[in-house]
């Protein structure tokens, strides 16, 4: 039997952590919810996201939550070695990602794939760490978003956040939740695949859906902030080989 029930059923693990966090969520932020309709759906969808603070997962799971859709991550696997965490994630039905580890991260697309066959939804964020970025705005990305959607044909749904910077700060674990903030997150409809699902996937084919992905999220976060973003996103390898030299 899979371990993803049908989208509507949540399980226990997953009520419990709704039941403690939403209220505490609600009471800390406001919330500019936008663009909820492209979640409702009766199918698996990918949600991909900017990536700007630790605070990111509970902002996504809010929203996602809140369109009526119980949300799934893929975790770096040493949050699931945390005790008490660990068993609450597994059984909630997150799913862990071992960096490094080719069988294991064949193991973690599996366990994505067979989620979005059994019509769940789950937020990736594309660029894999926090953004580098010295103004926040998304990096070059990673193909684990593109790959699931051409794999299983789900609609990748595009989705902005602004704002859980301001609560965690890029790379800080220092919470300030006042004076209260308002977190941003705007969705827009499905990127569309269509041309490249009729291919063979390849690196080229992963590459130009990815490229699509980061576009469709930088030109939502663009209005979200009233701002122009580069003409071109940083590197995220370049900028990741900066930090490990430094």
């Amino acid at each position: 039997m899979s371990k993803f029930p049908p989208q509507s059923h949540r399980g226990f693990w997953y009520w419990l952590i709704e039941f403690i966090l939403r209220p505490i969520l609600k009471a800390a932020t406001a919330r500019d919810w936008r663009g909820g309709e492209y979640l409702r759906n009766n199918q698996g969808t990918v949600v991909a996201m900017n990536h700007l603070s630790w605070y990111d997962p509970l902002v996504a799971a809010h929203f996602v939550n809140d369109n009526g859709r119980p949300v799934r991550f893929l975790a770096k696997v040493e949050v699931f070695k945390i005790q008490l965490l660990g068993l609450i994630l597994k059984n909630a039905g997150q799913i862990p990602v071992q960096r490094g580890n080719s069988d294991a991260a064949a193991g973690s697309l599996r366990e994505a794939i067979t989620a979005i066959e059994n019509g769940q939804c789950i937020v990736i964020y594309p660029e894999g760490t926090l953004t580098r970025d010295p103004n926040l705005w998304p990096m070059t990305a990673k193909t684990g978003a593109a790959r699931i959607a051409l794999m299983t044909g789900a609609p990748v749904i595009p989705a902005a956040q602004w704002g859980p910077q301001e609560v965690i700060p890029p790379y800080s674990k220092r919470v300030r939740l006042f004076p209260r903030k308002t977190m941003h997150v705007w969705a827009g409809p499905a990127v569309d695949l269509d041309d490249l699902r009729s291919q063979p996937i390849s690196a080229n084919t992963l590459r130009e859906a990815t490229e699509r992905i980061m576009l469709a999220i930088t030109k939502i976060l663009a209005e979200q902030r009233g701002e122009t973003p580069p003409a071109v996103p940083l590197d995220r390898r370049i900028a990741l080989q900066k930090k490990a030299e430094s």
